[in-house]
């Protein structure tokens, strides 16, 4: 009778552990395939168009607050921003509508800001408490994909004649200031940096490069090297490769730089490569263009251009 009461309460003990267990998986498996869920909804919503990063969002009252990560100039918003931002904000309620409840809610109202109290850009005025309007199919979008224009095809296709860099002149100084303090950019290329958390007067090169792309609907992905990055459209792959600037580096883009960049090109078996440098080009550059033509050098003299091309004002 004793091993019989033994026997039970090991019975009973080990489905107690099988059931810990069971349990356990179960949340395992769970937050596993909410993780993978997660990763396939946001590369469904990079390769849809890209999007303002929310910080936060609440509910208070009968607000729906949505703050986005996004830098502003001082003084006035720009309206087509504003725009974009609000619209953005009804979106991002619609998604979390089944998270937080928006029955009471009258109001969708979008923040934006960094460093810095945020500040309201938008409002939206519910007209039935909880319930949103359709989505706008016209309204303003992080997506210029439909536009026939390419921009990178744009640097392939000039003359390299007319990319020559010239001779280092005086006027180069040894000291370079942020490069966004140097360009002429478009307002709508202004808008579409800002509401993707660039500010121009403190990106780089590579930054404003890699952001007008994605405007453009390039998909793009980290590579192997911490520098490089892919941009894919339409079957065509390009290897982007930084070249960061910092003050007390040399004016213009090394040597060495422009090898290892060469190298990592043919490496990454991509149909095109550019290297993009907050530094000025050596005139070795167009020697290197000409030997090999898939490749660019988009550097400090010739951002200017790669950014009129875009012609979107």
């Amino acid at each position: 009778m004793q091993d019989l009461g033994l026997l039970g309460l090991f019975l009973i003990f080990l489905a107690l552990v099988l059931g810990a267990l069971a349990v356990l998986s179960k949340r395992r498996g769970n937050a596993i395939r909410a993780k993978v869920e997660g990763a396939q909804e946001a590369r469904s919503i990079d390769a849809d168009r890209p999007r303002p990063r929310v910080s936060e969002f609440h509910v208070r009252g009968a607000e729906a607050q949505v703050f986005f990560d996004v830098p502003l100039p001082e003084g006035e918003i720009d309206e087509v921003l504003g725009e974009l931002l609000t619209n953005e904000a009804l979106e991002v309620v619609r998604e979390k509508r089944h998270e937080l409840p928006i029955d009471g809610v009258t109001t969708v109202v979008a923040f934006a800001g960094r460093d810095g109290e945020p500040r309201r850009v938008g409002t939206v005025a519910l007209e039935e408490p909880g319930i949103l309007p359709p989505p706008m199919v016209a309204a303003p979008s992080l997506h210029l994909g439909h536009i026939g224009f390419d921009p990178l095809e744009k640097q392939f296709s000039d003359d390299l004649v007319q990319n020559a860099p010239t001779l280092v002149s005086d006027q180069r100084a040894d000291t370079l200031g942020p490069i966004g303090n140097e360009l002429r950019l478009p307002k709508a290329v202004v808008v579409g940096l800002r509401a993707q958390g660039i500010d121009p007067a403190t990106m780089t090169s590579a930054e404003m490069v890699r952001s007008l792309l994605r405007l453009f609907g390039y998909i793009v992905t980290a590579a192997d090297h911490p520098l490089a990055f892919k941009a894919a459209k339409a079957g065509s792959v390009t290897y982007l490769r930084e070249d960061h600037y910092q003050p007390g580096d040399h004016p213009e883009v090394e040597d060495v730089t422009m090898r290892e960049f060469v190298m990592e090109f043919v490496n990454s078996g991509a149909d095109r490569g550019l290297l993009i440098s907050d530094k000025f080009s050596p005139f070795g550059v167009y020697e290197k263009e000409k030997r090999e033509p898939r490749i660019r050098f988009v550097t400090r003299e010739r951002l200017q251009k790669f950014v009129d091309a875009l012609s979107l004002e």
